[in-house]
């Protein structure tokens, strides 16, 4: 009876979500929203496909909005059992969920305002009500410490090294007095990262769900803080301003790493450090806090330092919006990180529709951009892009630094996959485009001689071969 259905980021880099069944219990691993598209953002507003009622429990790799940002819509919609997640985990969504909810709310206010929205009104996709309810229901459980969900069920959390909290999950079912072991890889981190540890090792699965954001390409091999460096003196030079669309939960904190140390060898100027995200400002406190899952490095520099080495020097936070909207003011050379990370909301869109249009500004890319997200439209080349409902001229210097992905490389996943101790029954390649995880899929079968299946959405695979109806794809076309 055992199965597993595969409801997000088939095809896709977002809406993580994948049903465990074992007959009796019915477990979802993430619940991510999607994003990009028009097409994949519709369904964040369709009825659920598998009913939140009869999902037993949620267990989180980690709080990105596309893999915890659709809890509220679940709890909401029925769900009534436990959100499983490790401490970090669980105090990052508490802030991120609270934070998507208010933008929403905002951007549907902005847009009534505004009116520039065919809705009427403008509706947020859930609410700050919403996802205060969703929180009540997370329950934190620490690394390596496995637990009994029920008497065919148990779960374990392994360190992935993608960002604060982030994990690798095990599942193990009971079927037909049998144990089936399934792993999640979750987005893993990639080795020698900076701050966080490298992906924890693993030792079997059954069966194998592992990502492929970056299963075609390898990250470049120059150093990021090099690269960096090149840009913030080539834009101050200019007199303009860096921008920078950062997700705010570990992208940001990466950078302020990075500028810390390109500042104290004097390889960059001091210029002001604006990190202009209510949510990125928590989130770097909240590293502060858990500086326990720092690796040893940066573990080293605090010791030295006697302070947070995601901490640097000339760097303020904006907290209000009136502070926020203040820095559209500035003149004079300054570096501006805001969420979010692919310019799909938040404050980002108003720095990037007031610094567009000036050529001496640099707007700098430092994460994967998703199809159809404003940040994927600008680096393809485009000369203008609709920003609140106007199209505003893209002058700026547009740059964009891959070596700065949390997401382990097509060569890190092999590397983590040859921990394994012996082939899974089957490895599914999930979290990637179609290119992306074509390419994985034929890396991980040429490499290690693996069985893989690239699944399609809604796909439901019987664990012990039976055949099963897979359901509906995104186009409407029958899945079987």
């Amino acid at each position: 009876m055992a199965s597993i259905q595969f409801l997000g980021a088939t095809g896709t880099v977002t809406g993580s979500k994948y049903l465990v069944d074992s007959g009796k219990t019915r477990i979802l691993v993430d619940c991510g929203m999607f994003q990009g598209t028009k097409k994949l953002r519709l369904l964040n507003w369709e009825p659920p496909p598998v009913p939140p009622s009869s999902v037993d429990h949620i267990v989180l790799t980690h709080a990105h909005i596309d893999h915890a940002g659709m809890l509220p819509v679940g709890v909401r919609d029925g769900f009534q059992g436990n959100i499983w997640c490790t401490p970090a985990t669980q105090e990052l969504c508490e802030i991120s969920l609270m934070d998507a909810a208010h933008l929403q709310e905002e951007d549907a206010r902005f847009a009534n305002k505004k009116g520039f929205s065919k809705h009427k009104p403008a509706l947020p996709l859930y609410t700050t009500q919403d996802a205060a309810r969703a929180i009540e229901h997370l329950k934190s459980l620490d690394y390596d410490n496995e637990v009994s969900l029920s008497s065919d069920c148990r779960i374990c959390l392994r360190d992935a090294g993608h960002i604060l909290g982030s994990a690798i999950i095990e599942v193990t079912l009971v079927d037909e007095g049998k144990p089936i072991r399934i792993v999640f890889s979750g987005d893993l981190g990639r080795y020698n990262a900076l701050i966080l540890r490298d992906p924890s090792p693993m030792d079997e699965a059954d069966y194998l769900v592992v990502e492929s954001t970056y299963g075609d390409r390898r990250h470049e091999k120059e150093e990021a803080a090099d690269e960096i460096a090149a840009i913030v003196n080539e834009t101050a030079h200019r007199g303009g301003m860096l921008v920078i669309p950062a997700f705010a939960i570990g992208r940001t904190q990466t950078l302020l790493y990075v500028l810390r140390d390109l500042k104290s060898r004097g390889a960059i100027p001091d210029l002001p450090v604006f990190v202009d995200s209510p949510m990125a400002v928590r989130v770097t406190e909240l590293f502060c806090r858990h500086m326990g899952e720092f690796d040893e490095e940066a573990q080293e520099l605090y010791h030295a330092n006697g302070s947070c080495p995601v901490l640097c020097p000339n760097l303020r936070f904006t907290r209000t919006p009136q502070e926020s909207q203040e820095l559209n003011n500035m003149r004079y050379p300054a570096i501006i990180l805001s969420a979010s990370g692919m310019a799909t909301g938040g404050r980002i869109l108003h720095h990037m529709k007031y610094r567009l249009p000036d050529p001496r500004n640099t707007i700098l890319f430092v994460g994967y951009q998703a199809m159809g997200t404003r940040g994927q439209i600008i680096l393809s080349g485009a000369r203008q892009i609709k920003i609140h409902g106007e199209m505003v001229p893209i002058r700026a210097q547009i740059r964009t630094i891959d070596s700065f992905s949390a997401h382990a490389d097509s060569s890190e996943i092999i590397r983590w996959l040859r921990t394994f101790r012996k082939a899974p029954r089957m490895t599914f390649v999930v979290h990637g485009e179609p290119s992306a995880s074509e390419a994985m899929a034929e890396a991980i079968k040429r490499t290690l001689g693996w069985k893989t299946h690239i699944p399609e959405y809604l796909e439901n695979v019987d664990l012990n071969g039976r055949p099963r109806k897979a359901g509906w794809g995104i186009d409407g076309k029958s899945r079987i």
